[in-house]
């Protein structure tokens, strides 16, 4: 496949995104609806901006459940796809169940999930984990699992230790694999903080986070501030992917091949 030029891949949405702007405008002036029902993008910027101070202290409410859940499914994942990936008998005896808890709404254990870990922030970082979890440890476990056989008996022909295995064969091959589970879980982080704040998050201290603000402009119908709300959303969302792009290009670049392609 022949590689586009640097300057098509940055043109190309931009013009997408003009014609998508241009078509909205478009829909709302020959619609006839009211901006409360749908604001264009000019006045969703306008409420943005005067609502700036409550979506920055939201947002950043917001980053550190998403930070601390996203965190934590990173390392818990890892530990347990290490266990996973070395045991065949452990893989059987425990995947189904992650599946099953994957499986399961997150709805129906928001209750639980607030008499176990309680209100605030702790339930919002338990219920960011639980929808983060699973990309990173099902993606690492499969790196973990899909190492080159002949690599693997010549380890075996050397005599090489399971731990010898793991750390200098399986580990490095499954890095692209954690690094594609983490990328997921990035993009899954702040939208799980943003649920765990609607469903039992608070503003005490004056510190409620964007979930909270997606429930009291919508109780007010200040439609144009929701949709900044969800602008800022996306905004967060992109900051945690491009830290873990860099992660990625700093962990890979210099010996994984996926850099050196030009289809890519």
């Amino acid at each position: 496949m022949k590689k586009l030029p640097p300057l098509l891949l940055w043109l190309l949405p931009v013009v997408s995104g003009a014609t998508f702007v241009a078509l909205w405008y478009a829909v709302r002036h020959f619609s006839g609806l009211q901006s409360w029902i749908l604001p264009t993008p000019g006045e969703i910027l306008a409420a943005a901006w005067h609502e700036r101070t409550r979506l920055w202290q939201a947002a950043g409410s917001t980053a550190v459940g998403a930070l601390a859940g996203f965190l934590l499914a990173g390392l818990s994942s890892f530990a347990l796809a290490l266990f996973l990936g070395v045991s065949r008998s452990l893989r059987a005896s425990l995947y189904p169940w992650l599946l099953m808890l994957q499986m399961t709404p997150v709805i129906v254990l928001t209750p639980i999930i607030v008499l176990w870990a309680g209100p605030g922030l702790p339930g919002i970082i338990t219920i960011t984990w639980l929808i983060s979890f699973f990309p990173v440890v099902a993606n690492t476990t499969q790196g973990l699992i899909s190492a080159d056989q002949n690599h693997v008996a010549l380890f075996r022909m050397a005599n090489a230790s399971r731990w010898q295995e793991l750390l200098f064969l399986r580990l490095p091959g499954a890095m692209p694999y954690y690094l594609t589970g983490l990328r997921i879980a990035a993009t899954l982080a702040p939208i799980g903080a943003i649920f765990g704040e609607y469903m039992v998050g608070n503003s005490s201290g004056g510190a409620g986070g964007l979930g909270f603000l997606v429930y009291s402009y919508g109780a007010q119908i200040k439609i144009p501030a929701l949709f900044a709300t969800a602008l800022t959303s996306c905004a967060l969302g992109f900051v945690f992917v491009a830290a873990i792009s860099l992660l990625n290009w700093t962990m890979l670049h210099k010996w994984h091949d996926s850099f050196d392609r030009d289809d890519h």
